[in-house]
């Protein structure tokens, strides 16, 4: 079985209001079932991370 890649980028910041990640998109609790998750769960949060992202990032230039 393939090994599923982390969108881990080592920034690992959960203190906006969200509770996502400010380096990957993700929740604490995310990161930390990422390895067992089944891959249609990982698949539905990966294509969920760039909308995320986007709207951690528009919040810090608010």
């Amino acid at each position: 079985m393939k090994k599923r890649k982390s969108p881990c980028i080592d920034v690992c910041d959960f203190s906006g209001q969200s509770g996502w990640c400010l380096g990957c998109g993700r929740t604490r609790t995310e990161c930390a079932r990422w390895k067992k998750m089944k891959p249609y769960e990982a698949k539905l949060i990966e294509k969920e991370l760039p909308r995320r992202i986007a709207k951690v990032a528009a919040k810090n230039t608010e």
